[in-house]
């Protein structure tokens, strides 16, 4: 897979094979990243965290961009380390990232020491993590007032309105083949 924009345009990343995985292709993530830049995002000045990370194919695109910090939550060992390895070959300072290789459900029960202005959520399909992640993402301060989040789901999920998630405007909502983008600002 390679990276569409900033300092590491057109560099190669490895992503993870197996059940559970679809890196999002090259035609949705400019999608993605051509919403956030027409509602005016600065990555310079974002703090990004990458919830159920994968490959991390978004938050290394912000951090191409130029995001000062991005955080990977992934519990898989194997998706963790392939992060890990992929920062290292690109060059990305140590100190500019965090992986974690824990239950996102475990990481989002505690407050961070500061929210983040840029939230990606692409739970795995057909298990239903998605409101519950969202949810507590939002309870336990994890998402930042102004801040976007973005949700990569499978086309049948539908934009939740109740609840927390009342607190957030739903900027867009559209489908690319199985996959929708949901973008929200809080």
């Amino acid at each position: 897979m390679r990276i569409i924009g900033g300092q590491y345009k057109g560099r190669s990343i490895k992503t993870c094979e197996g059940p559970g995985y679809r890196p999002a292709t090259s035609k949705v993530r400019e999608s993605i990243f051509s919403m956030l830049m027409a509602r005016g995002v600065d990555f310079s000045e974002a703090r990004v965290v990458d919830m159920f990370a994968g490959s991390g194919s978004l938050g290394i695109e912000c951090l191409s961009r130029g995001a000062p910090e991005a955080w990977f939550i992934e519990k898989s060992n194997k998706a963790s380390a392939l992060i890990r390895k992929n920062m290292a070959e690109l060059g990305i300072e140590k100190s500019r990232v965090r992986v974690v290789s824990k239950d996102l459900f475990n990481v989002l029960s505690k407050r961070p020491d500061k929210p983040f202005d840029l939230v990606f959520i692409d739970p795995p399909y057909g298990k239903d993590l998605f409101v519950p992640a969202l949810e507590k993402a939002l309870k336990k301060g994890w998402i930042a007032d102004g801040a976007l989040l973005l949700a990569e789901v499978e086309t049948s999920v539908e934009a939740p309105t109740e609840g927390l998630i009342g607190e957030m405007e739903l900027l867009t909502d559209r489908e690319y083949g199985q996959t929708r983008i949901l973008l929200w600002r809080k």
